[in-house]
């Protein structure tokens, strides 16, 4: 190990009590953005994500908060260092979203902090932000076209500007990207709502600082040295954790070679092969196989790759340890060229992000034999308003964004958790009254789907049945998997059910439902809109999401107790939100 210091063994205690400080860093960044920001996206949702970086741009801490943000933010502050180089001072505050400068996709917009030391004023530390925004420009509101063939569709990119510059915010600078730059590509508008961008903009700055001021505390109590050298320590502890992991895998399984392929919903293949070495405690994982870039979005860039081996590296480790750059050294992660995970420049990928990821964390649970799948899935759901007038020019407008929860798979020793936001998501959804409250929507249900987990000796999560009524018109988008391909059980387990889009449509004269003058009593038309597509709801219509359930594990014995244990740990839901509380005094008269 190469750390620029002479490598003792670490005192345990002040071991733990340094991950236990450098986690406490980036969970009070956390909270200082959510208290800071304004938008549902961030505030309400918690799509965010904090975390402490090392002079070289390695991870060295964070709280739980994205996972898939966590494993890829390493990628955008080693790109800013190459691209700056000895340039940045005191002051500086960078800004990236660009998936080919260490980015996953374009809402995700990551702030940059350099954290320079008092005394010498070089660069010790780095920290960043990175904060899903809800709408950032493109050919739809919300910046998660279903449909996009390319990046220009998906809004503004930016691959690297400093948005504060010496202490002075350069709003002029952040309008030109976010208005003026998106809206030149032919269909496509700026920042629908600039000032809520803006104002959580300008809070993961804050948290940015919030950090600065506690790494600087902890370098008073302890002095630099002895914190850079446990922050290495921390790393060290992680790499060797892993090593320790793969040897046992080798060892349990009885093989040094590990394979696994699944498929997204078109059928594009991912497909990993490991290769364990267990004298060094090191692996290849080598995707060759995978699919060629798709047309569509599902195009991941790299950094979400490295994002999602990451996770499940540290989710198989049973220990309380930060997850940080230590857990990669062991792993020589391979991707083929032009290969759906290493599109080209200009490549769609806001659901490579979103969704390809979940099919990634899945194939590497399932070459490890870790756990059945998931619902594969997190059920984006953007909906919104506004863009460009009839002079071309940019009008006030609106967007929301919410991904869905579904059912987590069942592993050797354990049910699937039903309902929850599966691996590398990790959000909350809205809550009904804030949603209801900001936008025009009513949310008719809301609950646990049953029945859609898999059955077996342990079964897997069910998902969720999701419905609102629009009360205007709006475009209204669905970017979602796992609805031709089940989540698949292991060692025998049943599958997981499909999910499922349905357009709840309210029969319309001018629409050819119903004849004029019509005597015929009105009735509603179901229509599947497949995983991926954007609708123009009217007024009345409803969208119903069934979100897929997870996997299960084993064969369900007829002795078995499983079945019994399974409903009693269920929880039992009760409606809720204006639309229940609405039927109840209905029903009351």
């Amino acid at each position: 190990m190469t750390t620029g210091t002479d490598y003792h063994d670490p005192d345990p205690i002040l071991l733990t009590l340094f991950a236990n400080r450098f986690m406490s860093v980036a969970e009070a960044m956390g909270r200082s953005l959510q208290q800071t920001s304004i938008s549902t996206n961030i505030k309400e949702r918690l799509d965010f994500s904090c975390a402490l970086f090392a002079p070289d741009g390695d991870l060295v801490a964070n709280a739980p908060f994205i996972p898939i943000h966590l494993g890829s933010m390493s990628f955008a502050v080693k790109y800013q260092m190459k691209l700056y180089g000895k340039d940045l001072k005191e002051g500086d505050v960078l800004m990236t979203n660009s998936p080919h400068a260490g980015g996953s996709h374009l809402p995700d917009i990551t702030i940059i902090t350099p954290v320079f030391d008092c005394i010498s004023k070089d660069i010790i530390f780095f920290t960043a932000s990175r904060g899903h925004h809800a709408d950032i420009g493109g050919i739809l509101p919300g910046s998660m076209p279903p449909t996009s063939v390319n990046i220009f569709e998906e809004g503004a990119e930016i691959v690297s500007f400093k948005i504060v510059d010496g202490g002075i915010f350069d709003r002029d600078g952040l309008l030109e990207y976010m208005i003026e730059q998106p809206s030149k590509y032919p269909g496509s508008s700026g920042c629908r709502n600039i000032r809520d961008v803006e104002s959580d903009l300008k809070a993961q700055i804050a948290a940015n600082h919030k950090g600065i001021q506690l790494i600087h505390a902890i370098v008073d109590d302890y002095g630099l040295r002895t914190v850079q050298e446990y922050m290495y320590h921390i790393r060290y502890n992680a790499e060797m954790s892993v090593r320790n992991l793969l040897r046992d895998v080798a060892q349990r399984s009885g093989t040094n070679e590990l394979k696994a392929i699944d498929y997204l919903d078109d059928g594009s293949p991912i497909q990993l092969k490991v290769n364990i070495n267990p004298s060094e405690g090191s692996a290849v994982m080598d995707f060759e196989g995978t699919g060629c870039e798709m047309r569509g979005n599902l195009n991941a860039p790299i950094s979400v790759v490295h994002s999602a081996v990451i996770y499940c590296m540290r989710s198989m480790l049973d220990l309380d340890i930060p997850l940080n750059a230590g857990c990669l050294v062991p792993l020589d992660i391979r991707i083929p060229p032009k290969s759906l995970l290493s599109p080209s420049r200009t490549a769609a990928v806001c659901g490579g992000n979103v969704l390809t990821s979940q099919r990634i964390v899945d194939v590497v649970l399932k070459a490890f034999h870790a756990a059945a799948a998931s619902q594969g899935c997190t059920n984006n759901l953007t909906f919104g308003a506004g863009g460009k007038g009839k002079d071309g020019k940019a009008v006030a407008g609106w967007g929301y964004y919410e991904t869905i929860a579904g059912g987590s798979g069942a592993g050797p020793s354990w049910h699937g958790t039903s309902g929850v936001h599966t691996h590398i998501t990790n959000t909350r959804i809205g809550d009904v009254e804030i949603l209801e409250r900001r936008y025009p929507v009513m949310l008719h249900q809301f609950g646990l789907r049953a029945g859609s987990g898999g059955k077996g000796n342990w079964h897997g999560g069910d998902g969720v049945v999701r419905e609102l009524e629009f009360l205007e018109g709006m475009q209204v988008s669905i970017l979602s998997e796992r609805r031709t391909r089940q989540p698949y059980g292991m060692e025998g387990g049943g599958s997981g059910a499909l999910g499922r889009n349905t357009w709840i449509k309210k029969p319309r004269a001018e629409d050819g439902d119903l004849p004029e003058n019509s005597n015929e009593p009105k009735s509603t038309r179901n229509i599947n809109i497949g995983g991926k597509a954007t609708v123009w709801m009217g007024k009345g219509d409803r969208l119903l999401i069934e979100t897929p359930g997870g996997g299960a594990w084993g064969v369900l014995e007829s002795d078995s107790n499983s079945e019994l244990e399974w409903d009693q740990k269920k929880p039992q839901w009760e409606p809720r939100g204006s639309f229940a509380e609405r039927a109840k005094a209905q029903a009351a008269f």
